[in-house]
């Protein structure tokens, strides 16, 4: 833990490029599925993963925080017959690379039979490698980090109406995966992530409010200005001062983009393969299905330029493709690895993810609800009561049932306008009636891992006073 920026000292060109450096890592790899076949393994895969980050943390203008972390991490799959084991390490020394495929292969020899385990078919690897722009090659110093957390902080408390500042922070990140597998295939990509983010309060005692806003990106010339982001905290913070209770009633809710991609993740929750293999979907009959409106779509896009979670190949080597999972409404795929499309009777989808200590499992890369033609303004117009949506609290979705319940607070809408701040509230509902009656606007933005516009949705409950 460093105390102060004085005591960090930003990289060299040499130590940058070492890092931006994955050979040592794709040599490793490959000497871990060598020995695993020495040692027995019928088929192997191995994984290198890279993390380096540094962050610095600011309060009233002073660095609270600043810390910084840097490894690499193996791990090993093997497979003998049908059975299936995984090590990982941080420290392959001397003998360690044999030593960790002998463990390996033990391990796997007396692990239960799974008739759904293999590696991907080879016909499906990857085999271009497109540039998707993912890596900032200026490492910000820890000097540069403080100032855009200072700034952002400066900005926020400086929103009249800001009593006091959460805090600032400002961070940079890289990540990286070589994976190399004894069908022949090898590859390597590098990311870089650099955050800004900001907290402001106003109020006294049981009165305080906050609210924060971030921005986050590979580059740093994409990030919004710390300004920007400090006064847009302080601009919600001020705007949620002395919300109001209201009755239980039966309202059309919109959702502002901060929380509109939430819908987007139950959606994709619920048509992860695994989950539909254990038959603990509440979606696990409605492939094929139309859920929601004819003009809906919703894109999963791995190969999106600069995307927070872009990347050619999955964690099986096989070749990702842009997918719409909702297409005209319509229900088209599930999110596959090799095992539960083996499970299920289907092909992969390339959405194979892992880490270094576990098998691969589905997951989702760059997702987005694509925007509607209506302005945010015009969604709103015939709303005469109202709830728009700022803030959602907890995890009150059930994904066998679909039931959807979560803490919410934002603003009342009267006569289409936004009002009065609301807080301690919930809204509830189904998930299958919430998908039907979803209304995008025209406000797509590509900010975060998950984006959609402006969302309204009708008929759903909100439960006050």
């Amino acid at each position: 833990m460093i105390s102060s920026p004085s005591q960090a000292s930003p990289l060299s060109s040499d130590a940058a490029s070492d890092l931006f450096d994955q050979s040592t890592l794709s040599t490793l790899a490959q000497r871990l599925v060598e020995a695993a076949r020495r040692a027995g393994a019928d088929a192997a895969d191995a994984v290198a993963v890279r993390g380096v980050s540094q962050g610095v943390e600011v309060r009233d203008g002073r660095v609270e925080e600043s810390e910084r972390s840097e490894g690499d991490d193996v791990g090993l799959r093997v497979l003998v017959g049908q059975r299936q084991a995984v090590v990982s390490t941080n420290d392959v020394s001397g003998d360690g690379v044999a030593r960790l495929a002998e463990r390996a292969v033990a391990m796997a020899r007396v692990a239960p039979d799974d008739k759904y385990v293999g590696l991907a078919d080879p016909a499906l690897l990857a085999k271009d490698f497109p540039n998707l722009d993912l890596l900032d090659p200026e490492i910000p110093s820890t000097a540069e980090l403080e100032r855009r957390a200072c700034e952002a902080e400066a900005a926020g408390v400086a929103v009249k109406g800001v009593t006091k500042s959460g805090g600032g922070s400002a961070s940079t990140g890289i990540g990286g995966m070589v994976l190399v597998t004894s069908t022949g295939f090898h590859g390597s990509y590098l990311r870089s992530s650099q955050t800004i983010s900001m907290t402001a309060i106003s109020g006294e005692g049981t009165g305080m409010e906050r609210d924060y806003d971030y921005t986050v990106a590979p580059h740093a010339c994409d990030l919004a200005s710390p300004e920007s982001v400090g006064r847009r905290a302080g601009e919600r913070t001020v705007a949620r001062a002395n919300p109001r209770k209201v009755e239980t009633c039966k309202v059309p809710v919109v959702f502002d983009p901060r929380v509109a991609g939430s819908i987007v993740g139950h959606l994709v929750g619920a048509v992860n393969g695994a989950s539909i293999a254990r038959k603990t979907s509440f979606l696990k009959d409605r492939l094929g299905q139309q859920l929601f409106a004819k003009n809906i779509r919703i894109v999963d896009d791995p190969l999106r330029v600069r995307g927070l979670r872009s990347q050619t190949f999955d964690a099986e080597g096989v070749k990702v493709r842009k997918l719409a999972i909702i297409d005209e409404g319509v229900l088209t795929s599930w999110l596959l690895d090799s095992a539960t499309a083996r499970e299920l009777g289907l092909v992969t989808t390339g959405h194979a993810h892992r880490g270094v200590s576990s098998s691969p499992s589905p997951g989702s890369y760059n997702l987005h609800l694509e925007a509607g033609e209506a302005s945010p303004a015009e969604l709103m117009a015939d709303i005469k009561q109202g709830f728009y949506v700022t803030d959602l609290i907890g995890s009150g979705v059930n994904g066998v049932t679909g039931d959807y319940s979560r803490g919410a607070s934002g603003f009342w809408i009267e006569n289409g306008e936004i009002t009065y701040a609301v807080s301690e509230v919930t809204i509830a509902g189904h998930l299958l009636d919430i998908f039907k009656s979803v209304v995008p606007a025209n406000n797509l933005e590509f900010r975060y891992a998950v984006n959609a516009p402006t969302l309204r949705i009708e008929g759903l409950t909100l439960g006050g006073r």
